[in-house]
């Protein structure tokens, strides 16, 4: 049987396989959750984690007492033309896409499903449909033709989610005067989850309101 009989004689090919009428569908099989764990395991590009682990520490230490004191550490990253950013405090960890297992009943365009990092079963959501950006894919330019997908792992108070992103740029600081309002014609987001713009090389970033994002979170799925 091939590696991803799913999509040759599984729901997403010909549907043939005698095995769907046992668990009717292919999420549900041990081979499916088998490659899912296969992913998973897989080794990151070199020297990835060790670049991404220094990142955050860099945001959490005070070897430089000024310019922790007058900036503020964001991540960057991409979500279809949309170029966002959260505190980097939020950050715990940048990973490469995983399998999600969505819940009956419970999975909903919002709510994926659940995912596993590091052998810890996280919440995963789509960022883009909570900002709405899923139909906002054609609205910007300038966006880099080699693209590497990530899963980002954030967390606020002891309240944890995963959301896939089309790229991540990294951590950089920003002094608080270069975040500026918010003209209605430059980003997508809505207002009311942005704290405003940042302009990083060129770009447009939201900067977004991370309290009010965890916030609808919780309301909406916890």
């Amino acid at each position: 049987m091939a590696d991803d009989c799913w999509n040759t004689i599984g729901v997403a090919g010909d549907r043939t396989c005698s095995q769907l009428t046992t668990f009717i569908h292919c999420r549900n099989c041990p081979v499916y959750s088998d490659a899912g764990r296969s992913l998973l395991e897989q080794e990151l590009p070199a020297g990835y984690l060790d670049e991404w682990t220094d990142l955050l520490r860099s945001t959490q230490g005070t070897t430089n007492a000024v310019t922790t004191a007058n900036t503020l550490s964001v991540g960057i990253f991409r979500l279809s033309g949309e170029w966002l950013a959260l505190p980097a405090g939020l950050l715990k960890e940048v990973t490469q896409i995983s399998v999600t297992h969505t819940l009956p009943h419970r999975s909903n365009h919002i709510f994926i499903g659940l995912v596993n990092i590091r052998g810890e079963i996280q919440l995963c959501i789509s960022l883009k449909a909570l900002l709405g950006l899923e139909a906002a894919d054609g609205g910007k330019q300038n966006i880099s033709p080699v693209v590497y997908e990530r899963m980002v792992v954030v967390e606020r108070e002891g309240s944890r989610w995963v959301f896939g992103v089309d790229e991540i740029y990294g951590i950089h600081r920003i002094l608080p005067e270069q975040i500026g309002n918010v003209p209605a014609t430059v980003s997508k987001v809505p207002e009311t989850y942005t704290k405003g713009i940042i302009s990083w090389q060129g770009q447009s970033v939201c900067y977004l309101d991370d309290e009010l994002l965890f916030y609808t979170l919780a309301k909406k799925i916890l």
